[in-house]
């Protein structure tokens, strides 16, 4: 028997004698409801999962309290971000473009497209900015993703608009003015209404 199967008929083997009553999947766990499939771990607290909950939808639900605009923005940006997307968001080795719209309203994908304004920038690209502040949020910055406080973000997401000619310079972002914010990529997406993707619910 090759060691790969080996291994196989091993895992398998554990697997089943944890899923049958021979396995010990009756032991209730301290403050679970619902005992574990292979009698091991338990159920995630409240707190820890809204530690992973932060999600931001494109209407701006889950959107936390705090605001900021691009005046402190600057300041987050080029304290945090600034070393990856270089000083004016126009992108490194390391860090994609932020900014840059397509000249003439142009919206080139392929390969015909050239020049740095062709590049997919916040002004040129992103469809909804409240999906910037869930992305900012939970992946930025590079070295430490998670750090940032909702000001924070709310202020460097209020630059990066700004930078790109989206909102004025003092403008406050917020839960309530983030989802008004108008996109300028924002119909040039469509939903996939292809019935072989159709989610029921």
């Amino acid at each position: 028997m090759k060691q790969s199967t080996a291994r196989f008929v091993s895992l398998f083997a554990f697997m089943t004698a944890c899923s049958t009553p021979g396995g010990d999947t009756s032991r209730s766990v301290p403050g679970a409801d619902v005992a574990p499939s292979f009698g091991i771990g338990r159920t995630a607290t409240p707190a820890e999962i809204a530690t992973l909950d932060i999600d931001v939808r494109p209407d701006g639900l889950g959107l936390p309290a705090g605001s900021g605009n691009a005046v402190a923005g600057a300041r987050v940006y080029a304290a945090r971000c600034a070393s990856c997307h270089a000083p004016e968001g126009q992108g490194t080795p390391a860090g994609a473009a932020l900014v840059g719209r397509i000249p003439n309203d142009e919206f080139p994908f392929g390969a015909e497209a050239s020049g740095s304004d062709a590049r997919k920038t916040v002004g040129s690209y992103w469809p909804y900015a409240t999906t910037l502040y869930d992305y900012v949020n939970r992946a930025m910055p590079f070295d430490k993703p998670g750090s940032l406080t909702p000001d924070e973000v709310y202020a460097v997401v209020a630059w990066t608009l700004w930078k790109n000619a989206i909102i004025g310079e003092t403008d406050v972002m917020d839960r309530t003015t983030l989802p008004a914010v108008r996109m300028p990529a924002r119909d040039r997406f469509v939903p996939d209404d292809r019935e072989k993707y159709r989610v029921v619910r």
